[in-house]
């Protein structure tokens, strides 16, 4: 059982990735077809991270 009175560990990655995948499955269920590569990079922003880490 989980202790009670405010002593939540937040784990930032985790919360960022389940970000990503529930923005992933709400655009997979918005396309009619399949996402292709580049949407999917798109709903990730893969390249403003790359942009990002090059700038």
């Amino acid at each position: 059982m989980a202790p009670v009175g405010g002593t939540a560990v937040q784990d930032h990655v985790a919360l960022a990735e389940i970000e990503l995948c529930c923005e992933l499955i709400i655009a997979a269920s918005a396309a009619r077809e399949r996402l292709s590569m580049e949407s999917i990079d798109e709903v990730l922003r893969v390249a403003e991270e790359r942009d990002a880490r090059e700038g």
